[in-house]
Parts: structure tokens; C-alpha cells; sequence
């Protein structure tokens, strides 16, 4: 197979070829959200101009036209992950499907003194659901604690759930440190165990081949607008005998087979979970992201950032006065960083003025926070599109406000 030619795929995102404040936008957020293809923009337009209907409620063309886009997006998505279209729950993103799967499965399942198990990576996504409901039943969040370098310790949570927990939430990338966890072995571990694990791949995903079937999770979630895909878009997968076990999350239309006074007989799964009109548009371009993305190829996309994550390791390395936080052996294109006599927000504030969009704060992990001591962070997040002509941007810009603050 050739090797992608990346700068014409870079060509293939609009929104990367205006200029900021005058300067040419280098775009280093991809972990807040992904840049959408010209094939995700035209795929949502095509909906609203050619076949706009409301999905499984009417038989006449629009209709017949929207359900076979909208049900195919599914398909789409269960290829790309290795799993069943039926396994498949479609939802607004991985803030959803965390909920989904706290109240509806862990909720009727825990009682007070339960231990879940939360590592101290996690988005605020993956842990306040837990706390939510811990409060309601009497269980207890307990964290996972990792290494300076931003690793596991998978000794100590050997201990953990050899001690009676009852469900480990876990991120398989870390949105801060880029850490690449080990979740297959960590799955297997907790299974062993009899914990159940619900895993966050909202940052992997978009950056690496997943085979959702071989990681021996309970519960996987993403969100579309990580994967190149619409905002308000995502799933969770899981394994069929929870689907089957599980009450409804939300009620309403689409999710019932029939509705009387006396009681009502729900849906099989997984629509017996997908409430309402969806996002329908949202999911075609979903599902012409997923295309995009396979047309690539996960390995190549997998390969290229890994080669900017090197390259900008050792730019950043370079740096006087700067300080990276993790630097786990296996990661992924994330860096985040704090430059001495410069704060997170003003480093930031300043390098958008030089046409470099890069997050900065907490990053909605504030436990990640307190355990390297610090309020907040620069985030420089690349994805395949990137160029080491950007990295350089991105250390002079560096440079040039250390100068400004000197």
C-alpha cells in the first residue's frame, strides 16, 4: 500500500487554511475536538438538502432514505470498531454513555459500602457520574493512582480489585498525558476479579486501530466530534447481556414497542436506549468521518502521529524553562507543559496572537490537577494533519513570549 501523501490530506480540511489574528492558525487542540474533512461537511449538507426526514416513523421516500443513512452510520461505526451493529447504542458522546451505563447498570447493581474504582487520569466525564450515584446508593469512589511519569500502577490495582471492588472506570487515553493504558491486560485483570470495567476511548478512537471485541471490557464509549465527526455524536458499546439485563435510561419516543396506561413494552436493544429523534445529520457525517478515517487507514494515521509526537518531544525537550507532564513509554500525541515564569492561561492567550490554537487549564481532569500540584497546563494536541513546520511555529512562539515576559 503507498504511504499517504499527508499534505494532500491536510488539503482535505477547510478550516485549516484560514489565518488567525493574520497569521496562518496552526490548530494543536485536537483532543478538545477535530477538524471535520470536507467529506464530513458535505455528507451533513447532502442530508439537509436531499433527504431530510425523521428516521423509523414513516414509510414514504425521505423517511426510508434517512433510516438507511442513519441505521448505516451504525454499521459503519461497529465495522470500525470490530463489533456488532446491535451492541451498538448511538448517544450525544462519551458523557452520555457514561451516565447510561451509571445509572442504568451500576445504580440497580451497587449497595452501600461498594468499592468503584477511578483512576486519577480521568476526564470529569468518567468520574462525577460515579460520585452521582455513589451518593445515591452508599457506595465509595476509591482512586487508581499512577507514577509521576503518568503510568498505572498496576501492582496497587492488583490489590484494589482483588479487594472486592465492583466496577473500574478507566480511561484508555489520557486527554492530559497522552498515556496509553494497557486496557486489554487491565480488563482481563478485573474480569479475573469479577469487576466490571467501563473504558473511556474518547481519546483513542481518533488515533489508533481499537478492536473494541478483543479488549474484554464491559462498556467502551467515544465521541464523534474527537473522530472528525459532528459535535453531539458518539456511542457505547457493550457487551450484549447488559444491554439485555438493563432498564431504560431515558423514555420516550422510538425506544417502546407499545404504550398503554397499565405499562409499557420497550424496544430491544439497542434502540431500547436511543430515546427521541437523534442527531440524524450528526450521524451521517459520523459515519462519512469513519470512511474518511478508513480511507486512510488507523495504522498509517496511528504511525504518522506517533513520528510527531518524537519530533515535538524533542523540540519541546529543548525548550528552556519547560517542564512536560507525562512521559509514559507508550503514548499518544498529547503534550502538556508549563513554562517557567509563564502562566498556563497568559502562555496561551499570547500564542493564540501568533495563530496557534492550543488549550490550556485543567483540562476537566482537576484530580490530575492536585496530584502534580499545579492549577493548570498547556495542552499541544497533534493529529495526523499536523507538520513539523507547525511544531516549529509552536516553539518560537514559545520563545518569542518568554522574551515578551523576560
Amino acid at each position: 500500500m503507498s504511504k499517504p501523501d499527508w499534505t494532500a490530506i491536510r488539503a482535505d480540511f477547510p478550516l485549516l487554511s484560514r489565518q488567525v489574528h493574520g497569521k496562518p492558525l496552526v490548530y494543536l487542540d485536537s483532543a478538545n475536538t477535530a477538524q471535520k474533512p470536507a467529506a464530513v461537511i458535505e455528507a451533513v449538507d447532502d442530508f439537509y438538502r436531499r433527504h431530510n426526514a425523521n428516521v423509523s416513523r414513516a414509510v414514504h421516500a425521505l423517511g426510508t432514505e434517512a433510516t438507511e443513512a442513519y441505521e448505516g452510520a451504525r454499521g459503519k461505526l461497529a465495522r470500525f470498531l470490530n463489533v456488532q451493529p446491535d451492541d451498538l447504542v448511538l448517544c450525544s458522546g462519551t458523557t452520555l454513555a457514561i451516565n447510561l451505563v451509571a445509572y442504568s447498570f451500576a445504580l440497580p447493581r451497587l449497595q452501600r459500602g461498594d468499592v468503584i474504582l477511578v483512576s486519577r487520569m480521568e476526564h470529569h466525564a468518567n468520574i462525577v457520574p460515579w460520585q452521582l450515584i455513589a451518593q445515591r446508593c452508599g457506595a465509595r469512589i476509591e482512586a487508581v493512582e499512577i507514577s509521576p511519569e503518568g503510568v498505572i500502577d498496576i501492582e496497587a490495582l492488583d490489590r484494589q480489585l482483588a479487594a472486592g471492588a465492583k466496577l473500574l472506570a478507566l480511561t484508555h487515553v489520557s486527554n492530559v498525558l497522552g498515556t496509553i493504558n494497557p486496557v486489554r491486560e487491565i480488563c482481563a485483570r478485573a474480569r479475573r476479579n469479577g469487576v466490571f470495567t467501563v473504558i473511556d476511548g474518547s481519546q483513542a478512537v481518533p488515533h489508533q486501530p481499537v478492536d473494541v471485541a478483543s479488549l474484554g471490557c464491559d462498556f467502551y464509549a467515544f465521541t464523534g466530534h474527537k473522530l472528525c465527526g459532528p459535535t453531539g455524536t458518539g456511542g457505547l458499546w457493550a457487551r450484549r447481556e447488559h444491554w439485555q439485563s438493563m432498564p431504560p435510561f431515558l423514555g420516550g419516543g422510538e425506544m417502546i414497542k407499545e404504550v398503554r396506561f397499565d405499562g409499557t413494552v420497550f424496544n430491544d436493544p439497542p434502540h431500547k436506549f436511543e430515546a427521541g429523534t437523534p442527531n440524524i445529520a450528526g450521524f451521517i457525517g459520523l459515519g462519512a468521518a469513519v470512511d474518511y478515517l478508513s480511507g486512510i487507514g488507523m495504522p498509517a494515521i496511528a504511525e504518522r502521529e506517533a513520528a510527531l509526537l518524537r519530533y515535538a518531544t524533542g523540540k519541546l525537550s529543548e525548550v528552556p524553562g519547560l517542564k512536560l507532564f507525562g512521559t509514559a513509554p507508550d503514548k499518544a500525541a498529547i503534550l502538556s507543559f508549563l513554562v517557567e515564569g509563564a502562566h498556563a492561561h497568559d502562555l496561551a492567550t499570547l500564542l493564540d496572537l501568533e495563530g496557534i490554537a492550543m488549550r490550556s487549564g485543567h483540562h476537566c481532569a482537576h484530580p490530575l490537577m492536585q496530584f502534580y500540584g499545579v492549577p493548570a497546563t498547556c495542552r499541544a494536541s497533534l493529529a495526523f494533519w499536523n507538520t513539523e513546520a507547525e511544531v516549529d511555529a509552536l516553539v518560537a512562539g514559545i520563545a518569542k513570549v518568554r522574551r515578551m515576559l523576560a
